[in-house]
């Protein structure tokens, strides 16, 4: 259960953009019912019934925490189970049915045309690292790509004939999104400049590698966001999705 706990962790902070603040909170929450639950000799969350939900809070209600404190208890506990849920780790969601104050959406920052400029000029020079860290924040920036997405792209996922690629989404789901010249331009050059001294004589279909010749991993590639905006002199804090959110907002802004 530790393991799936900080699986979800990981998925709010890399794919979802929360703050490190909110998924302290989510940690802690989630922390304490874990630790609930054991005392129950419940080792699965597959094992667990909606009474054992309720018995919890009532639980935290004993020990003195104020009903918002509970609210946001039961907040945390309804979005980690619908992602167990959505992720096919868990057969049914015992929380669905229970009331709990609205689940506000926390929208990571919208950068500035002129930030995005900066960023993914960030990557100074010519050589394969930069060549190939240009097209990543291109195409992050120009599809609206999530970093898994990014990160598990395939070069036979790519049509440069139709101007599209194709993305494998949560749930396996497949989408088609279309990108622009620059986007091309980049993914090109990297493709024949820089991708083939970073095989390392494997065979790898993933377009994005390491240094290594291996695929990027999520938060592989929300660190090398991360550099880039810090280089770019960009004070807030930037990860993939912000890049996402700052696509959708663009076009929308544009008449999208």
């Amino acid at each position: 259960m530790n393991a799936l706990t900080e699986q979800f962790l990981d998925h709010v902070t890399l794919e979802c953009g929360l703050s490190a603040n909110t998924r302290a909170a989510y940690a802690s929450d989630l922390g304490n019912y874990r630790k609930y639950l054991e005392t129950r000799g419940i080792r699965s969350f597959n094992d667990v019934t909606r009474k054992h939900v309720l018995d919890f809070l009532t639980s935290e209600k004993d020990r003195g925490l104020s009903i918002s404190s509970i609210s946001r208890r039961l907040v945390a506990l309804k979005v980690f189970h619908r992602y167990l849920l959505r992720e096919s780790l868990l057969s049914k969601d015992v929380t669905e049915v229970m009331d709990s104050p609205a689940i506000g959406r926390i929208l990571p920052t919208v950068l500035t045309y002129k930030e995005v400029e900066r960023l993914l000029g960030a990557p100074a020079g010519e050589g394969k690292f930069a060549l190939r860290d240009r097209a990543i924040l291109e195409m992050l920036y120009a599809t609206g790509m999530r970093v898994s997405e990014c990160a598990n792209l395939k070069v036979d996922d790519i049509h440069f004939d139709s101007g599209y690629v194709r993305c494998y989404g949560k749930g396996s789901k497949v989408r088609i999104v279309p990108f622009g010249e620059t986007a091309r331009e980049r993914l090109q050059r990297y493709l024949a400049e820089a991708r083939p001294g970073l095989t390392k004589a494997r065979v790898d279909r993933h377009v994005f590698l390491t240094c290594r010749g291996s695929a990027f991993s999520r938060k592989g590639l929300w660190k090398l966001v991360k550099e880039f905006s810090r280089r770019a002199g960009i004070a807030r804090a930037v990860s993939p999705h912000t890049l996402r959110h700052s696509f959708a907002s663009h076009l929308l802004a544009n008449g999208a």
